[in-house]
């Protein structure tokens, strides 16, 4: 009988214990998320993208390479969106989301969630070039400014919880500016990027390739990442700035000169 009692008291130990390990584990995948998102307005970011020699971008594409700009504001960005997909960013939350592919956006339920919403931002950049070029993303700076790649906050995990992805016809990039440098997850197609002293153009950070004077769109993702151990309730009502800069550099990752070697071809 004490035996058989204390086999019952063991079994009854073992599924408590089995059940607390349930509810941590549960806990534990779930304790990224905002518990609320509505402090967090798009209104705090600043958005800037920059571009360097012989590339330019704009909002839609254009017959000849002056139509493009080297420069795009995050209120121009912000007029386009509400035009084209009816989203406020500088009213609407952004909040959490995750994403398998990087395209397709989902909720902490598994719901998915459009662009319309605007819990995630959305932006197609179309891009022209005065000669052949691979375009990488870059932390260098251009010289006398500020105008390399940075994601910043005074909000500690603001930026580990931050993503941002590019699409084109063949593949989709992510940069993850919280990440060390070689530490992007294997098979992933994520990176980051080093100081601006320390910049190297390598395979990591090559985005795309262009042919001259040819536009090529590529479509923007910026989200936070609700399954990034960052992504808590300490960084509603964060305030946070993106700069993005693109580079060109020849197939060797040598980068470009400072003068255009083509001239536009004529219509």
């Amino acid at each position: 009988m004490q035996h058989e009692k204390r086999k019952r008291e063991e079994r009854a130990y073992l599924t408590w214990v089995l059940l607390l390990l349930a509810i941590v584990s549960v806990t534990s995948a779930t304790a990224a998320w905002f518990t609320i998102a509505d402090h967090t307005k798009v209104n705090s970011m600043s958005l800037q993208i920059f571009s360097g020699v012989s590339l330019k971008f704009d909002l839609e594409p254009h017959d000849t390479l002056e139509e493009y700009v080297k420069t795009l504001t995050f209120d121009e960005i912000c007029s386009r969106v509400l035009q084209e997909q009816g989203a406020d960013w500088k009213e609407t939350a952004l909040e959490p989301v995750t994403t398998e592919d990087y395209t397709v956006f989902t909720l902490e339920n598994g719901k998915k969630v459009e662009s319309s919403t605007g819990k995630y931002l959305e932006f197609t950049l179309h891009f022209m070039a005065a000669e052949d070029m691979v375009v990488h993303l870059t932390s260098a700076d251009s010289e006398g400014k500020e105008d390399g790649t940075r994601v910043l906050s005074e909000t500690p995990g603001m930026t580990d919880a931050l993503r941002i992805s590019f699409t084109d016809t063949e593949r989709t990039v992510v940069y993850d500016p919280g990440s060390a440098e070689g530490n992007a997850p294997p098979g992933k197609p994520v990176f980051t990027l080093p100081p601006s002293e320390d910049m190297v153009y390598n395979e990591d950070n090559a985005l795309f390739s262009l042919k001259a004077y040819q536009n090529y769109p590529v479509l923007v993702h910026i989200w936070l990442e609700g399954t990034d151990e960052s992504c808590t309730d300490a960084l509603r009502g964060a305030e946070y700035s993106i700069r993005l800069r693109f580079e060109g550099t020849d197939e060797e990752n040598n980068l470009l000169d400072d003068t255009d070697r083509r001239r536009e071809p004529e219509s």
